[in-house]
């Protein structure tokens, strides 16, 4: 059996906390932020952790168990 690939834009988009959480950025940050208040985009700055909903379906992505 071949080993299995990482999904290169999951590469990109998420990180393994050190307790094995994922982290992802925060969405609506790329574009017409003129139209977000300064309030809005503070809060868009930091990172979130992914729902623990869908960590099992990125941890696959990732090759991570």
């Amino acid at each position: 059996m071949p080993k299995m690939k990482t999904h290169s834009s999951a590469k990109k988009r998420f990180k393994l906390t050190g307790s094995g959480k994922v982290k992802r950025f925060q969405a609506y940050t790329s574009h017409m932020m003129r139209n977000k208040s300064n309030k809005a985009k503070l809060r868009l700055r930091g990172s979130a952790v992914v729902s623990p909903a869908d960590e099992p379906r990125i941890k696959r992505l990732l090759c991570v168990r």
